[in-house]
């Protein structure tokens, strides 16, 4: 019982970490757009890169819905192997979005973090939502 007492506070902790970050993000979108473009860029290259920046925040904000209603809606909160992915995921992605930010990273970088880190736990929090509330499943 220990371990899911431990497991829950951290994985809500890490996925606001994740959260804050993205949002960070967000706001200092030029300095990481500028990080991206070579050093003579037209404004259509600029307007490109900050569209897909947009896009893939945006897309991650999105991951952050479905998985926090999985995890607040009590559907994931105590399931072992979801927590131990979603905190090994966003934990990942909190140091990597850091190092994204401070190091000015190039944008397609923001596409692995956003695979691994992002879509891959909120495609496991779905088929567990499926499997609970669809086939009417214990969640494990």
């Amino acid at each position: 019982m220990a371990v899911i007492s431990s497991l829950v506070p951290a994985r809500f902790l890490t996925l606001l970490a994740h959260l804050v970050i993205v949002v960070t993000i967000f706001w200092s979108r030029e300095i990481n757009v500028l990080a991206c473009l070579p050093v003579g860029y037209t404004q259509d290259q600029y307007n490109a890169a900050d569209t897909q920046l947009i896009v893939a925040l945006s897309v991650t904000l999105g991951m952050f819905v479905i998985e926090l209603a999985g995890f607040l809606s009590g559907v994931s909160m105590f399931n072992n192997t979801q927590s131990l992915l979603s905190l090994a995921a966003h934990c990942s992605a909190s140091v990597s979005l850091s190092l994204f930010v401070s190091q000015k990273w190039e944008c397609t970088s923001y596409w692995y973090i956003f695979g691994f880190c992002s879509a891959f736990p909120a495609f496991t929090e779905i088929i567990i939502f499926i499997a609970v509330l669809g086939f009417k499943q214990k969640p494990l």
